[in-house]
C-alpha cells in the first residue's frame, strides 16, 4: 500500500513539475494544480496512523488517546483547507489567464511565441 501512494504521489508531483516547465499558462496552470494535489496526498498519507487498521480520527468514549488508537485529524484538517484554497487559487488564476489573453492575443507564459 506505501509503495502504491508514493509512485502516485510521485506521478502527480512529477507530472506537475514537467507542466511548470512548459511555456504555455494554461499547462503551468495545470502544473501547479497537480503539484498541490501530490502535496495534498502525502500530508493525508502522513496523518493516517496505521492504515491499515482503519482507525477513526475521533476518540470514541473512554477510549485512551495515544497515537495506537487514532489517526491524527491535523493533516486532514490541512488538506481540506488547501484543497478549498487551491480551488480558489485555480479561479483566480484562469481570470488572469482570460484577462492576459486579452490583452496579449497570446497565452506564452513570457508574453510572445516560442518562435519569436
Amino acid at each position: 500500500m506505501e509503495l502504491v501512494l508514493a509512485i502516485a504521489i510521485a506521478t502527480l508531483v512529477g507530472s506537475g513539475v514537467w507542466l511548470l516547465l512548459r511555456p504555455r499558462t494554461f499547462q503551468v496552470i495545470v502544473g501547479i494544480n497537480l503539484v498541490s494535489y501530490g502535496v495534498n496526498l502525502f500530508m493525508f498519507s502522513m496523518g493516517l496512523g496505521k492504515p491499515r487498521l482503519g482507525l477513526p480520527p475521533i476518540l470514541g468514549k473512554g477510549e485512551s488517546g495515544t497515537l495506537a488508537t487514532y489517526a491524527d485529524p491535523l493533516p486532514q484538517a490541512l488538506v481540506l483547507t488547501a484543497i478549498v484554497i487551491g480551488f480558489a487559487m485555480t479561479a483566480l488564476f484562469l481570470v488572469v489567464l482570460l484577462a492576459s489573453r486579452g490583452l496579449t492575443g497570446t497565452d506564452h507564459v513570457d508574453g510572445r511565441e516560442s518562435g519569436s
